[in-house]
């Protein structure tokens, strides 16, 4: 099925640091594994996106996951009508992100893993993980084979030496450690979903292996609170050097995270290419 969607980039969304598995089968045309599902999509034009699915699972998955409902066009137009020149810019070069709604447990181990890796080696590691420890689900148009998300139950099963095997090096104790909250119940991934961004930030730093910025990144890409504003070294770099510790995410309240995005974006794949 062929749509007209404006603000969607495919490249740009798997390019954006928020997810590790969508992956390019050829130019503009990727493959997208959620948890146990998968689709492939073609970017034919900026605003003609064609969905390799059927019109019911467009509509009872991928519309939400690809958050299409939440007005981009608005959030843009109210960013170019500011004054902060680096937004504006970033916002130009990155306009087709949009923040997914990915599902919890996937988020959660997936930024555990992320922590002092760079993009690709994340990439690396989560997919081995899903090939280890999930169940084929597909083959895409190019003859790959797709595999699911592993579950909490398959992950609390992992051995320690297959886990450092995939290069997890030290987060192998901290996948466990979440895999074993979310199965036993201590770590109610469903309640998070429904409470404020606080209440589940003060759930998830008590998983050991869990702080701060993964928290964060927990927080926005699985738990959809789109107010939270995750800081990595990129973003870090990008309030001392270009806003010198004068910006505050709290003016851009309700949707700080979508401007997280756009500015991390900008400046990992587009400002530092200019300067």
């Amino acid at each position: 099925m062929i749509l007209n969607i404006t603000e969607f980039n495919c490249k740009q969304i798997a390019d954006s640091g928020q997810c590790f598995r969508m992956y390019e089968i050829s130019h503009d045309h990727y493959g997208v594994p959620a948890s146990d599902r998968f689709v492939e999509i073609i970017q034919h034009s900026p605003e003609q996106i064609e969905f390799l699915c059927t019109e019911n699972e467009f509509e009872t998955f991928w519309s939400a996951y690809f958050d299409l409902k939440y007005d981009y066009a608005a959030l843009i137009e109210s960013i170019n009508m500011g004054t902060d020149v680096f937004l504006k810019n970033a916002v130009s070069f990155g306009y087709g992100i949009r923040i997914l709604r990915q599902d919890p447990f996937e988020a959660m181990i997936s930024f555990i893993l992320s922590q002092n890796k760079n993009i690709p080696a994340i990439r690396q590691c989560v997919e081995g993980l899903c090939q280890t420890f999930g169940h084929q689900i597909a083959t895409d148009s190019a003859g790959t084979p797709v595999y699911s998300f592993p579950t909490p139950k398959s992950l609390v099963k992992a051995d320690m030496a297959v886990l450092r095997q995939l290069k997890a090096g030290y987060r192998d104790q901290y996948i466990l450690n979440a895999a074993a909250a979310v199965q036993n119940g201590s770590l109610n991934l469903d309640f998070l979903l429904n409470v404020p961004a606080e209440t589940a930030k003060k759930e998830l730093l008590k998983i050991h292996g869990i702080g701060e910025k993964v928290a964060n990144c927990i927080l926005l890409f699985g738990l959809h609170q789109i107010d939270v504003y995750p800081i990595d070294v990129w973003v870090r770099r990008i309030l001392d050097e270009i806003y010198h510790g004068n910006f505050d995410p709290a003016q851009y309240s309700g949707h700080a995270g979508i401007i997280q995005q756009y500015q991390f974006y900008y400046m990992r794949n587009g400002y530092l290419n200019k300067t």
